[in-house]
């Protein structure tokens, strides 16, 4: 595409309070974009850094407009409201980012139904939900695209033994990409997206391995490069991809990923899944 830049595009991105989601908006808020911040958290967390207003409020320093929502994606009815106050606020929606996602890494019997329900409510079915509700405006927009926080289709034992739950609630955000790409091939671009490593985010940090993962992780920064060059693509011709974010970033020419790793040298922790 001649002008490769999401300046003037809308982008409903769910999650978008902080962490990864939040990078991907930034970047696109250096372009000019528009962002609609949907996610749960409007007071501060105890625990968790970032609101959708704190966020909102880093986006338009970034260059961007931005429409902080609470959403949860587990109701439709919140889901569709939001998506009309996004139309409405921004005369349409032209990228949809899948980044929210629920995690609890236990075994069979250690994982409760709640935690089960709660994964697969948020992630399998929120991104259909999300997707849903979008596609009959992205539709109607100039190059647009869906984007799933979510692995490579790797149908293989030892990505589901150690926490089968998660590992099916994650795949099933997959799976909608590899349905919804042939669905509207030529019409929507729909793709995946996923780290080579661990990224520095609060579930890595709160769930996972503490500092010292952090300290072996990438910064969201290279989810949202990526992120950004795979949305600046021609969605006519970008469908059906898992795509790994280091690969997208050297098929982009950036072969010098160390400016990405939270301690520069440090020897990276594989993610999950790749």
């Amino acid at each position: 595409m001649p002008d490769r830049s999401l300046a003037g595009k809308t982008l409903f991105i769910t999650g978008a309070s902080r962490g990864i989601g939040k990078a991907i908006a930034l970047r696109a808020a250096r372009d000019g974009a528009n962002i609609v911040v949907a996610a749960k958290t409007a007071e501060p967390h105890p625990r968790l850094e970032g609101t959708i207003h704190t966020a909102a409020a880093e986006i338009e320093a970034a260059g961007g407009t931005a429409l902080p929502l609470v959403v949860d994606i587990r109701q439709d009815d919140v889901v569709e409201a939001a998506v009309a106050q996004a139309v409405q606020r921004f005369g349409g929606i032209d990228i949809l980012v899948n980044n929210a996602s629920a995690i609890y890494l236990a075994g069979t019997v250690e994982t409760p139904m709640k935690r089960f329900d709660l994964m697969h409510q948020v992630n399998a079915r929120g991104t259909y939900l999300c997707s849903r509700a979008c596609v009959p405006h992205l539709l109607k927009a100039d190059n647009p695209h869906i984007l799933n926080l979510s692995p490579p289709l790797n149908m293989e034992t030892r990505w589901f033994e150690n926490h089968t739950a998660y590992s099916m609630a994650k795949f099933g955000m997959s799976m909608c990409v590899l349905g919804m790409a042939g669905e509207f091939k030529g019409r929507i671009g729909v793709n995946a997206l996923w780290p080579r490593t661990t990224i520095a985010t609060a579930a890595v940090r709160n769930l996972l391995g503490g500092d010292e993962m952090v300290n072996t992780s990438r910064t969201p920064e290279i989810m949202a490069d990526a992120a950004w060059a795979i949305l600046t693509r021609d969605a006519k011709t970008t469908g059906g991809n898992f795509f790994v974010d280091d690969d997208v970033m050297r098929a982009e020419g950036v072969t010098d990923l160390g400016g990405y790793s939270v301690v520069p040298g440090a020897e990276l922790t594989p993610d999950f899944f790749v």
